[in-house]
């Protein structure tokens, strides 16, 4: 007898046909390493190399020295930290609930104490878009510190590699008749750069400058070359990880069916726009998803490659006692067009000065509830990042920043040693002089794009900072790295539920009201029920058998449960949408028709560990923004707490797998089945003050629409 047609929707996402086109990669991994065209000056070895010292390498690298492992971390600034820091977003993005629960990983509400600890409270800049705005400096000073911390407690060794890029992988051949694993990274080859003799120091020039002799091997007239080997540490005993903070001794059920041997070491992904995932070529989205059932809001009935969210070159201004004589740069007014304070509610420039103010001169000062109200004083210092300011939003094969694999395939970076970062630095350069150009509309400009005449006045009481001793670090004023909302995604392992790879869906997270005619005008009556079986939770079973019909089938009030959960986070659907026409700054330019369409609130939701695990590689995991989720899901799961928590879960994962000689996929490949020893991963995470569910998580509480 055949089961009911109804079990295998219920267990299995088979039926939804999606096509990934443009923006999926299914591939064999090509060879990507070859002898670098110069002698290797040494050789480092490592338990753990995270590419990427960002909020979620460094939560990475926090937790493998807490567990003992020898943690190498390479960063192609000289900041740790990533958007609190070398991309200058210093102002924590939290949701009020899980803010007043502090239901955060230890690692995060560490770090929230310490930027009290040193400031006296933790909001010093009295910004109001954040109960956290500091100085991006001390961002990168107060998590280094923290780092040091972690090896000092945790019998680690943390080796730090400022200024310093992988450019290559070597990787074992592919075993014959699988499909889904069984390669490995056998070592990394980095390059690290230093000022050459008698030449400006680092973060003079801007990125764009910088990148791509960053990725060569030979020494220049700008920088002196060292090109470094990693390579995994010879076996030992592993040792023992050290007790939480507060905690008591306690034993960890044994380890089960695990074949002992694993990987020598591991490799994480923890770069801002997924490098190691697209010089690996493993399987990766980019862009926007094409509508489905699964990701109904898109955009686009095909996908898009090509319109990724926006990226932000970030910088701080001084609030000045005179006006200060304003130069406006000789490229203003091509990206004059652009500016706008957006929407009349926004149109007032204390709002904008506040709204990430990093420094206050008088923060014990009541304040008006209205931030358009609110005091300017001479000394008050704030951050800017403003949608329709600094936001450079390319959405075209003509100015796409992150190249798409077939535009890597086509500019030679997948070839042997053709690796220069994947990006496109002439996108890089606009986006620093729209950066540049949008601190000018705000001291001078009198324009407004989308508001029109008479609502912009000039500010001149203000200047913008710059040198090395300034908020961001840098000669020329920029952050020393774009703040990046989107990168490379990768596509998970095929399962019974998700024969096309494991992803984290719209579906799974947001609280759209999925009964507007959007969608049932949108998606065919087939995959318009499909939605509701995906959304109907508890009732599904009698959509599904005819019982009961769409109309009548009310959606789970909380996001998707994962057996597999080892992190957290919550924050709105929150989109940055590419521009219409190129380039972006062009006059008369609109945001892409339908990119907001799935903009809006999101349940608390879970971190799968299916979502971090690459395919082809079983000794890499991914953290922070590139792991396997939508288009949509990617706009929530992006902030700060996320993106620590994400690190968090990769670097106990990687000390676990190293302890008892098993692959993280053998965690998780018989899911749904019982998966004893990702049970003991999970108690280890949580005995360690790294939440993996919120309070109350259950298919039976519907209560989460109360969480702001």
């Amino acid at each position: 007898m055949k089961p009911p047609r109804y079990l295998f929707w219920l267990k299995s996402r088979s039926l939804l046909s999606l096509s990934l086109g443009l923006i999926s990669v299914t591939s064999t991994i090509s060879p990507v390493f070859s002898a670098p065209n110069r002698n290797l000056d040494r050789e480092e070895t490592c338990d753990i190399l995270v590419a990427g010292g960002g909020l979620a390498g460094a939560a990475t690298a926090y937790e493998g020295l807490l567990a003992g492992r020898t943690v190498c971390v390479t960063e192609i600034t000289d900041w740790v930290g990533g958007q609190i820091s070398s991309q200058g977003t210093s102002a924590l993005d939290e949701r009020e609930t899980q803010r007043s629960l502090l239901f955060y990983p230890r690692g995060y509400l560490e770090l929230r104490r310490r930027i009290k600890e040193h400031y006296g409270r933790l909001n010093p800049g009295g910004c109001w878009v954040s109960y956290s705005c500091f100085m991006p400096y001390n961002g990168h000073k107060i998590l280094f510190e923290m780092l040091q911390d972690a090896a000092k407690t945790g019998n680690g060794k943390l080796k730090w590699f400022p200024n310093t890029v992988i450019k290559e992988l070597e990787i074992t051949p592919a075993v014959a008749g699988n499909t889904v694993g069984g390669q490995q990274i056998k070592s990394a080859i980095g390059i690290s750069h230093k000022p050459a003799p008698n030449t400006p120091p680092i973060n003079t020039e801007t990125l764009s400058k910088t990148i791509e002799d960053a990725y060569r091997y030979e020494n220049s007239a700008r920088f002196n070359k060292t090109i470094i080997r990693f390579i995994p540490k010879p076996r030992q005993t592993p040792p023992n990880p050290p007790l939480p903070r507060g905690g008591n001794a306690t034993s960890s059920p044994p380890l089960q069916g695990g074949a002992r041997g694993g990987a020598d070491w591991y490799v994480v992904d923890a770069t801002e726009t997924g490098e190691l995932i697209g010089l690996a070529d493993v399987p990766y989205r980019l862009g926007i998803d094409p509508r489905s059932p699964l990701e109904p809001s898109s955009g686009s009935p095909t996908g898009d490659a090509y319109c990724t969210q926006g990226f932000t070159y970030t910088f701080a201004m001084e609030a000045t006692k005179e006006p200060q004589q304003q130069q406006q740069p000789s490229f203003y007014q091509q990206y004059a067009p652009y500016y706008s304070y957006e929407l009349q509610r926004l149109a007032s420039f204390p709002l904008v000065f506040s709204y990430r103010q990093i420094r206050s001169m008088k923060p014990d000062e009541p304040r008006p509830a209205d931030p358009k109200q609110f005091p300017i004083y001479p000394g008050d210092i704030s951050m800017q990042n403003w949608t329709w300011g600094n936001d450079y939003r390319p959405g075209s094969s003509q100015d796409n920043l992150i190249y798409s694999r077939a535009q890597l395939a086509a500019n030679g970076q997948l070839q042997p040693g053709g690796w220069m970062g994947g990006l496109r630095t002439e996108t890089l350069r606009r986006g620093e002089e729209n950066a540049k150009g949008f601190f000018y509309w705000l001291v001078a400009g009198t324009t407004d794009s989308q508001l029109g005449n008479g609502v912009k006045k000039p500010y001149p009481n203000n200047r913008f900072l710059s040198g090395l001793d300034s908020p961001m670090g840098t000669v020329h004023g920029l952050s020393k790295y774009p703040y990046m909302r989107e990168g490379r995604r990768i596509i998970g392992r095929p399962s019974l539920s998700q024969p096309q790879g494991f992803t984290v869906w719209e579906v799974d997270m947001s609280r759209t009201n999925f009964k507007d005619s959007f969608y049932r005008q949108n998606l065919s009556a087939e995959d318009y029920r499909n939605l509701w079986l995906n959304l109907g939770g508890l009732n599904a079973p009698a959509l599904a058998v005819g019982s009961q019909s769409v109309e009548n089938t009310k959606s789970r009030s909380r996001a998707t449960i994962y057996p597999d959960a080892v992190g957290i986070g919550h924050y709105a659907i929150d989109f940055h949408p590419c521009m219409t026409n190129s380039p972006p700054e062009a006059p008369g330019n609109t945001e892409r028709e339908g990119t907001r369409k799935g903009q809006g609130q999101a349940y608390p939701f879970q971190i799968p560990l299916r979502a971090m695990i690459p395919q082809k590689i079983d000794n890499m995991l991914v953290a922070g923004k590139s792991i396997a989720v939508s288009h949509t899901a990617a706009a929530a799961y992006r902030v700060h707490s996320f993106e620590w928590s994400a690190g968090a879960a990769a670097g106990i994962t990687a000390a676990f797998s190293l302890e008892n000689g098993i692959i993280p996929y053998q965690l998780v490949d018989e899911l749904p089945s019982r998966e004893p020893n990702l049970e003991v991963l999970q108690l280890r995470l949580q005995q360690n003050a790294n939440p993996i569910a919120f309070p109350g998580t259950s298919i039976f509480n519907s209560s989460w629409q109360n969480w702001k």
